[in-house]
């Protein structure tokens, strides 16, 4: 991936330099405390309150939209057919599905400031979506991870729109592909894999899910594996001995669940699936099992993949037999990858969203988590992934709700920390 030779202002460009964390920290606050003043912010909350049930509708309405893994099409298209009239411009969809639309600044060699949403959901094809409000709750498979998300995404272009708010930096809204399970964030990997873009944002806040009690600035690593033995297979009693895929795969198991894992950095591991076989009285050819490792330290995942591979190698060699045919064969297929990095402490980001929690007297944590920010923060990017407001429950099972009580704190939080970063003009 090459660095273009387009040279822009950094993001930063936004609030003066200072000498001092402390300065800088100050700056941050008053900036924030400005922005607050504006009539035009005053405008874009009373806009969120009043249109807060249109914004339920809205949520509504995309959660009823299938996105299933690889299956994102019909809401890509939603949401495309909804930049324009938000009064985006550039609007398209490249080759994966991710959606895009410009809202233009007024320095024309500032980065892009992103923000982002996932469209896709943990539902397979096929699952019945039910959608409804019910004692003041949305309910709906994906209604908050990340219909919530969508939805911000779409208010804060939309509040833009309507108070007319210049800002310095342009700002990128993107609706991507492939963050859930084994999308292993490919749509945002793509984006970044693009010159085009590589070179020219600047700096991304991804909404994902509800809540405003969390910044994830520390992107959580972690890999996937899928591991398939391979044998001739046979009857259970006149090919009994030939060496069995199933035996071989849960000396793999009993071997890499015995690896030892440090509490700091926090790593894990897990056998997620184990498949195999055809009927009680067949020898099988094929046995399989996925591997889900995850850690906040590179050295770590690299430790547990050398076990893994190990563990692999001295259970095949046990369990095949000593004839050339009897030989099993074993694949450590890696089928998710995602890196692991963080903010820096004293970032430009992190000063800003802090100043904006502090104005808005709401309590938030800095946490690890495996979201779309770990691409760019693995880039050098500054990054993080917040809430969309409001809370939700039941993630990732068809009885997931959301409750939008508390979506305008989520939303002026966002609003508040993109015109922070992206900068207006003082007149």
């Amino acid at each position: 991936m090459a660095m273009g030779t387009q040279q822009r202002a950094p993001l930063e460009h936004a609030i003066p330099t200072e000498s001092t964390e402390l300065q800088r920290s100050r700056t941050a606050q008053q900036i924030v405390a400005q922005l607050a003043e504006l009539r035009e912010v005053h405008e874009a909350f009373a806009w969120f309150r009043a249109h807060a049930r249109e914004l339920e509708d809205l949520q509504l309405e995309v959660t009823a939209i299938p996105a299933p893994p690889w299956g994102e099409s019909a809401r890509s298209q939603w949401l495309k057919n909804r930049f324009e009239p938000a009064g985006l411009v550039a609007v398209h969809q490249d080759e994966l599905g991710n959606v895009f639309g410009v809202r233009p600044g007024g320095n024309g060699t500032a980065p892009y400031l992103a923000l982002s949403a996932h469209l896709d959901t943990v539902f397979p094809p096929n699952t019945p979506i039910q959608v409804s409000r019910k004692d003041g709750k949305l309910h709906g498979p994906g209604i908050s991870d990340n219909a919530s998300g969508i939805t911000a995404l779409l208010a804060i272009a939309n509040v833009l729109q309507v108070t007319n708010l210049p800002t310095a930096a342009p700002i990128l809204f993107i609706g991507n592909v492939g963050e859930e399970g084994e999308g292993n964030l490919r749509g945002m990997r793509h984006i970044f894999e693009q010159p085009k873009w590589f070179d020219s944002i600047g700096a991304l806040i991804a909404l994902d899910g509800a809540g405003t009690d969390t910044i994830i600035a520390e992107g959580l690593g972690s890999r996937r594996y899928e591991i398939t033995i391979r044998g001739a297979g046979g009857h259970s009693w006149s090919d009994f001995g030939v060496p069995n895929p199933i035996v071989a795969l849960s000396r793999v198991i009993a071997r890499f669940s015995r690896t030892t894992v440090p509490a700091n950095p926090k790593t894990t591991f897990n056998i997620g699936t184990v498949q195999g076989g055809t009927s009680v009285n067949s020898i099988p050819q094929v046995a399989t099992m996925r591997v889900d490792t995850r850690s906040a330290s590179v050295e770590q995942l690299d430790r547990l993949e050398r076990a893994l591979r190990d563990a692999v190698k001295d259970a095949v060699g046990e369990t095949s037999g000593r004839k050339k045919d009897e030989a099993l064969d074993a694949e450590v297929a890696i089928i998710g990858d995602r890196p692991a990095a963080e903010l820096p402490s004293n970032s430009h980001l992190l000063r800003v969203i802090r100043a904006v929690d502090a104005h808005l007297n709401n309590s938030a944590r800095v946490q690890r988590a495996s979201t779309d920010a770990n691409i760019p923060l693995s880039l050098g990017r500054e990054a993080i992934a917040i809430g969309a407001g409001g809370t939700g429950g039941g993630a990732h099972t068809v009885n997931e709700w959301y409750d939008p009580a508390g979506r305008d704190l989520g939303l002026k939080r966002i609003l508040l920390l993109t015109l922070a970063l992206a900068g207006v003009p003082e007149e």
